[in-house]
């Protein structure tokens, strides 16, 4: 079996964010990038549990970017990927993206395809659904479980109120979030066998952007706490009335 796993490039969680050219731009001086954590934690560690049950199954990534996500895929590759390919091209427009993984996916007949439920910085949980209209195949979004047995992939998922169960047979794309595994770090036997893996540079294939980014906006700043004193319910009530919505 061979599985595909959608890898992106994302600010590390903590990174101060701030934007330039007149707020259309991330501005990205001194930004730690990391793989995205539901990339990582939840779809590339299922794939690689996987292959720790069967070793016949190979674990490729995928990542759409410049030279400077490799050193994530070099992260990916030291968790337990097989190989990774990149293709050389940068953009935001979810449509876009898809359009490379898809190529890649359908090039390189994969039996399951596995994305992070959405990135951290745009948040667009697009890209799985996306694939799977583009590649033909049933799609499971948000899955929290998934078992294989034969062509059978069983998935799970939280639903108002409980648990959904799935079967649908591979080939097959699956959107994943927490639950779906624990998160794992990579360690020297993996980190050393990663220089060597291979990472092959694609170039991409025509296809549109469908939206552009017009511009971003920081929140407003938190408004300073007000104390009242225990003694003065009115101004309490007052305010609750008056000004709520701004706290």
């Amino acid at each position: 079996m061979k599985i595909l796993v959608s890898i992106s490039k994302t600010p590390d969680t903590t990174a101060k964010i701030a934007f330039t050219d007149n707020n259309t731009k991330f501005a990205t001086d001194g930004v730690q990038w990391i793989i995205n954590p539901y990339d990582e934690w939840y779809a590339l560690v299922r794939a690689i549990e996987l292959k720790e049950k069967d070793p016949s199954v190979s674990v490729h990534l995928i990542n759409v970017g410049g030279a400077d996500a490799e050193p994530i895929l070099r992260k990916a590759l030291a968790l337990g990927g097989d190989e990774a390919i990149r293709v050389n091209t940068e953009g935001n427009d979810s449509y876009y993206i898809a359009s490379q993984i898809a190529f890649v996916a359908k090039e390189g007949t994969y039996d399951l395809v596995l994305t992070g439920k959405e990135t951290i910085d745009f948040n667009g949980s697009s890209i799985g659904g996306m694939l799977a209209e583009m590649l033909d195949l049933p799609f499971v979004s948000l899955a929290t479980s998934l078992e294989i047995s034969g062509i059978t992939a069983t998935v799970k998922r939280e639903i108002e109120g409980g648990e959904e169960s799935i079967h649908a047979d591979l080939p097959l794309v699956v959107s994943c979030q927490k639950g779906m595994a624990e998160a794992r770090i990579p360690n020297m036997r993996g980190i050393m066998s990663a220089r060597t893996k291979p990472l092959k540079v694609v170039e991409p294939v025509a296809a549109e952007n469908l939206t552009s980014i017009k511009s971003f906006e920081l929140p407003p700043a938190k408004a300073g706490v007000k104390l009242v004193s225990a003694d003065d319910a009115g101004e309490l009530v007052r305010l609750l009335h008056e000004e709520a919505k701004s706290f």
